[in-house]
């Protein structure tokens, strides 16, 4: 502030000695930090330090900190829409995708001190982990419109920190041409259901399952998460682990789910240890297997391989109970969340409610982004989303879901880590089955601590 007093005290000098002197110089401060809010900013806050939009001052700059490597040209696009349409106000995005990466690089951020603006929060424990550093977002415009089953991950004490970016879900991607190859009529929803379609294709010369197991989230995150999802009560069982009245060995629907895990590697690759990401969705999307284990943000990658790829989504039973096993895990893969002491937090805070309220970025989020609309108000266009959105949609519509519970382990990503660790370790035969449950259980005690 010494910097602008001494400007405006100069000017007034300047005017009186001659007064066309000052035309032009009052509008900068040798502050860059941005503009002062405008009214389409939040209105009226000056907390970015810098002066009126007015006289050819600096823009407010706010740093995005991205994982989705999924959606990195989508978000540039959306952010160049935003900037056109807020000139006072320039957004700055760096992506570091593959979740443990993520988590500690932006832990050394804010240990350097180079805070974003806008970054990513999965809520539950890791909402705790990170909630002195969020924004309360209760008061924004578009909480009003959010669906109920985005609203837990963030909430603390009735207050919510987070805007979910979209809805997801997840199971078996299964090509409905190889099947139909393989004289597959009906897909399956039971255990011994999916196993005689695997023996089919198989007989028939298709590779049933390519499994993506070299990576730990596919593991740690989702496949571990259907022995919890299954659960009678998925909280109840998580609490009772965190207080020492479950465990996870001796617990039948774990033995279960171990049994499904048998199944993908019975009639699965030869090499699911050494099959990452891009290779698990390309041999899928080339025809390569008929099943694979993943979600709808495969979309865009599986057309872009192959535009006419005839593909849905299978659950991921663990046994016979058709009712019960016919569902799919959905969930808010995770939210935008604000850093509570930026200083250009109120531009921030627009941006986000520009994504969801503006004809713009709702056309982006659906048509650019691919995303299942989080909010009640945004349509979601299931030919415009793909089959595998089309497919999660209608299960969420007839309550045929699982929950997604990775974010209530305890050290958050670590945990699911450990867990890949020690899936890894059974995968590759290196482990019995009860040794697997008994890694599990060793695991979660040891992130306790």
């Amino acid at each position: 502030m010494k910097k602008r007093v001494l400007t405006v005290w100069l000017c007034l000098l300047a005017f009186l000695l001659v007064v066309s002197a000052c035309g032009g110089n009052s509008g900068t401060s040798g502050n860059t930090g941005g503009s002062n809010t405008s009214a389409t900013a939040g209105g009226g806050s000056s907390q970015s330090g810098g002066s009126n939009s007015g006289g050819g001052s600096a823009p407010a700059k706010v740093k995005i900190f991205n994982f989705k490597v999924e959606i990195v040209e989508q978000l540039d696009a959306i952010v160049k829409e935003f900037e056109s349409e807020h000139p006072d106000i320039d957004i700055e995005v760096e992506t570091v995708g593959g979740g443990a990466d993520y988590s500690a690089t932006l832990k050394a951020k804010f240990n350097s001190g180079d805070y974003p603006d806008i970054f990513f929060n999965g809520g539950f424990s890791e909402l705790d982990l990170w909630i002195e550093h969020l924004e309360d977002l209760t008061d924004e415009p578009w909480v009003a419109d959010l669906v109920d089953a985005a609203k837990p991950p963030m909430t603390k004490d009735g207050r919510i920190y987070g805007m979910p970016m979209n809805l997801e879900g997840y199971g078996f991607l299964y090509n409905k041409e190889l099947f139909a190859q393989a004289g597959i009529t009906e897909a399956p929803k039971t255990l011994d259901e999916l196993r005689n379609a695997a023996q089919k294709l198989k007989d028939a010369g298709i590779t049933p399952f390519v499994n993506g197991y070299a990576e730990w989230w596919v593991l740690g995150n989702h496949l571990a998460n259907i022995a919890f999802a299954r659960q009678p009560d998925p909280a109840a069982f998580i609490q009772g682990l965190y207080n020492g009245t479950e465990k996870i060995p001796g617990n039948e629907v774990f033995n279960q789910w171990v049994d499904l895990i048998d199944l993908t590697l019975e009639f699965g690759n030869s090499n699911p240890l050494q099959t990452d990401y891009n290779s698990q969705v390309t041999e899928f999307a080339v025809g390569n297997a008929a099943m694979t284990q993943q979600g709808n943000w495969t979309q865009v990658a599986v057309l872009q391989t192959n535009p006419d790829i005839q593909h849905g989504f299978l659950p991921m039973p663990i046994n016979n109970n058709a009712a019960d096993m016919d569902k799919l895990a959905v969930g808010v893969p995770n939210n935008w969340v604000v850093y509570n002491k930026s200083p250009v937090k109120e531009q921030a805070k627009t941006f986000l409610n520009w994504m969801v309220s503006s004809d713009v970025g709702r056309r982006y989020l659906v048509e650019e982004f691919k995303f299942i609309p989080a909010f009640k108000s945004i349509e979601a266009d299931e030919s415009v989303l793909g089959p595998m959105a089309a497919d999660i949609i209608r299960y969420s519509k007839e309550g045929k879901t699982l929950t997604w519970n990775w974010f209530s382990f305890p050290n958050g990503e670590a945990t699911s880590n450990k867990f890949s660790d020690v899936m890894q370790k059974y995968i590759g035969g290196q482990s019995t089955r009860d040794q697997l449950l008994q890694d599990m259980q060793a695991a979660w005690e040891e992130m306790m601590r």
